[in-house]
């Protein structure tokens, strides 16, 4: 299976009579992008801004972020199982608007403060120098539900919004030619494959079920992950709109950015290394985190056998989603792997408070040795009050225009589950 990006640069957002993209100068007609967006009857209204990279602007409460792309006709559909009908994502040609975001707020989330529920857009200052958001070009989108609107059914709206309004634009890519072009193609990867060179495997949680998932959250292929055990995926379905963000905000404590799917640093590297010539990649599963001690033992077995029998691994790397039991999950999950022969590195985010190592340790199991721990969950910074603030409502308007300290969790882009944070923990 064969996934061509065509790239285009985007340098340039400004407010225009019609959308279109010259050059690098993306234009957008704010009443035409408004009209697509309300056409879902649960929306109100909307308010659209554009966002500078390195402006002095803060944002938020944020839903989640998404880099605008959409296939080529006759090449698949954008977001298969949400927007279009149930196709394999990941071959064919998918247009991509690099260097913007389109970031959704979520006027009904709450600035509660502590555990990581409310994220926060910091496009200037000393925390923004930490988060690859700060250095895009975003247009902001913040769609307001009608009065009284149930909040699993406001949140399914936004989520509508957050994947039509990137497909929109990317659409205006579409017969320009790209400033370049990357393929991803997993070509002869039977089990002899690139013979002599370690077959790798990557396994990761998109979900942790310490909270009831909504029902109609649209995770993987549109499904809300109830229920689910490991699943094979193609490394290009990760890239190419089968995965999105979960609902975010203080009823689930769970946060990650589609962005980050999009454009997976794991995957990006362990392609870069077969096509190099220093692995064999030979595939990635997806799980997710569960609450019930023999569902964790059912899956752990159960991707650790589709590991060893299916994709013939020799080497796996292991992420968690979220922060507790789900590194518990993942060790086990290692573990089991590591009793079939399979080599394991785990990537594990800070879960401390108190600056404190012995805090750090989540599982102890011999046989998971190789960890790559992520740090900034007791990093803060002293952040400035700042002049223009783009907000769901007048309240955290207020709230997020003052001068006050910030959890590195609660800044998007900071922390990250797939690799892209650039902040680490060292003991000393």
């Amino acid at each position: 299976m064969s996934l061509t990006l065509a790239l285009h640069p985007v340098i340039e957002l400004r407010f225009g009579s019609v959308t279109q993209l010259e050059s690098t100068r993306l234009q957008i007609d704010r009443e035409d992008l408004s009209r697509l967006i309300l056409e879902d009857g649960r929306l109100a209204s909307v308010e659209l801004e554009i966002v500078h990279s390195g402006e002095m602007c803060r944002a938020g409460i944020v839903f989640d972020v998404i880099e605008p792309r959409a296939k080529e006709p006759g090449f698949g559909v954008d977001f298969p199982g949400i927007l279009g009908p149930m196709v394999t994502a990941g071959q064919g040609t998918t247009h991509v608007l690099q260097g913007m975001a389109v970031t959704v707020l979520d006027e009904g989330a709450q600035l509660v403060g502590g555990a990581g529920a409310e994220r926060i857009l910091e496009m200037g200052g000393p925390a923004s120098e930490w988060t690859p958001f700060s250095r895009l070009q975003h247009l902001i989108v913040v769609p307001h539900a009608r009065p009284n609107l149930e909040r699993p059914v406001a949140q399914h709206a936004l989520r509508g919004a957050a994947l039509k309004v990137p497909v929109y634009l990317a659409q205006r890519a579409i017969g320009t030619p790209p400033a370049a072009t990357e393929v991803f193609d997993l070509e002869n990867q039977g089990p002899s494959a690139r013979e002599g060179l370690p077959r790798t495997v990557y396994i990761a949680q998109v979900y942790a079920h310490q909270k009831t998932v909504p029902m109609d959250a649209q995770i993987l292929y549109g499904h809300n992950t109830a229920g689910m055990m490991p699943v094979p995926l193609h490394p290009n379905e990760w890239l190419d709109g089968a995965l999105v963000a979960p609902y975010g905000g203080a009823e689930t404590y769970h946060f990650q950015e589609t962005y980050f799917y999009q454009n997976h640093p794991i995957i990006l590297e362990l392609y870069r290394r077969h096509q190099k010539g220093e692995l064999a990649f030979a595939g990635t599963i997806a799980t997710v985190a569960v609450a019930r001690e023999e569902d964790r033992d059912r899956n752990a077995m159960i991707a650790a056998n589709l590991a060893n029998w299916d994709l013939g691994a020799e080497a796996a790397i292991l992420t968690n989603y979220g922060g507790g039991a789900p590194h518990v999950d993942m060790a086990l999950m290692a573990r089991a792997c590591e009793v079939l022969g399979i080599r394991t590195a785990v990537q594990v985010s800070d879960m401390t408070r108190d600056r404190r190592v012995e805090s750090a340790f989540l599982f102890n199991f011999p046989e998971v040795n190789a960890i790559v721990y992520g740090g900034g969950n007791d990093t803060k910074w002293e952040v400035p009050a700042v002049e223009r603030v783009i907000a769901g409502n007048a309240a955290l308007a207020e709230a997020l225009s003052e001068s006050q300290r910030l959890n590195a969790r609660n800044i998007c882009g900071v922390i990250n589950f797939q690799g892209a944070q650039r902040l680490c923990a060292v003991a000393y």
